[in-house]
């Protein structure tokens, strides 16, 4: 018996990196899975994103499991493309159990810069939202909901020179921040139903949003035109431990352990695999 066998879980995101590494880690251990992803580029962000051939390959991973999977192209910040994405495979699977609300974009020197705050925003904090919100009424006791965060919402970072410089960039914080707060407040309103809600808390993560230009001109801005090997140079500032970035299946075995009956008694946490970014960042006297 896996960890979530028999299960049905719902992955925002799942055509590639974490979002792919969660669908595929949740089906190993039984779970039957719902995937939904845009598979189209988003005109500010300057990196390319998934596509539908990708979202293939997530559905080839999960098949080759022995598991179940329906998945859907749909926009995150459009709630009725989540609903009939979750209509569907709500009825060809029977039911829900996790919900993993992980989209999200980095709009990083995106273009417009008011454009890629908006998409930023739409995505990665209303986008969640919308998700979650597809979701609850489709869940029931014991159901668990996992949002991803990131360890950027909780340091201390946004020196005074840089304000208005990158909206885009300065979004995905923000998003962060708030989704934090929204997961918070929604776990003690779930908690009497016993629906769990939490946070997980990634640092760099080895995935096409951290190998992308954009971010290594964040990381390297002492360069015009950094290259990936630049970047790896700096990757490493972000956390304690000297590394550059943790792997997709470390944050899927987080999701993994919350989504699990493990995890029965576990709601409201913001919980890090950050390789101890948030202990290198943040003052906790403060």
């Amino acid at each position: 018996m896996g960890r979530v066998q028999g299960k049905v879980a719902f992955v925002t995101g799942a055509a590639r990196g974490q979002g792919r590494s969660h669908a595929v880690r949740l089906a190993e251990e039984g779970a039957d899975i719902i995937a939904v992803d845009l598979c189209q580029d988003i005109g500010s962000i300057k990196y390319s994103l998934s596509t539908p051939e990708d979202l293939k390959e997530t559905v080839r991973l999960v098949e080759q499991l022995g598991r179940r999977i329906v998945a859907e192209r749909a926009d995150v910040r459009e709630p009725a493309q989540l609903n009939a994405a979750l209509d569907r495979g709500v009825a060809e699977l029977g039911g829900l159990d996790i919900v993993v609300a992980q989209a999200g974009i980095a709009g990083m020197q995106g273009e417009p810069p008011l454009q890629a705050w908006c998409d930023v925003i739409g995505t990665n904090l209303v986008g969640v939202i919308n998700a979650i919100h597809a979701a609850l009424p489709r869940l029931g006791e014991g159901s668990s909901i996992i949002a991803t965060g990131s360890t950027a919402a909780l340091m201390i970072t946004r020196p005074m020179d840089q304000a208005g410089k990158d909206p885009g960039g300065a979004a995905y914080v923000v998003a962060k921040q708030a989704l934090s707060q929204y997961v918070h407040e929604l776990a003690t309103n779930l908690a009497p139903r016993r629906i769990r809600a939490n946070v997980v808390h990634p640092t760099n993560v080895d995935t096409p949003m951290l190998q992308s230009e954009p971010m290594y001109r964040s990381f390297r801005r002492d360069l015009e035109n950094p290259t990936r090997e630049d970047a790896e140079l700096a990757f490493p500032a972000q956390q304690a431990m000297p590394i550059p970035y943790v792997e997709p299946a470390d944050i899927s075995n987080a999701v993994l352990f919350l989504a699990s009956d493990e995890a029965r008694y576990v709601t409201g946490m913001q919980l890090r695999v950050d390789a101890g970014g948030y202990l290198k960042w943040y003052d906790y006297r403060s």
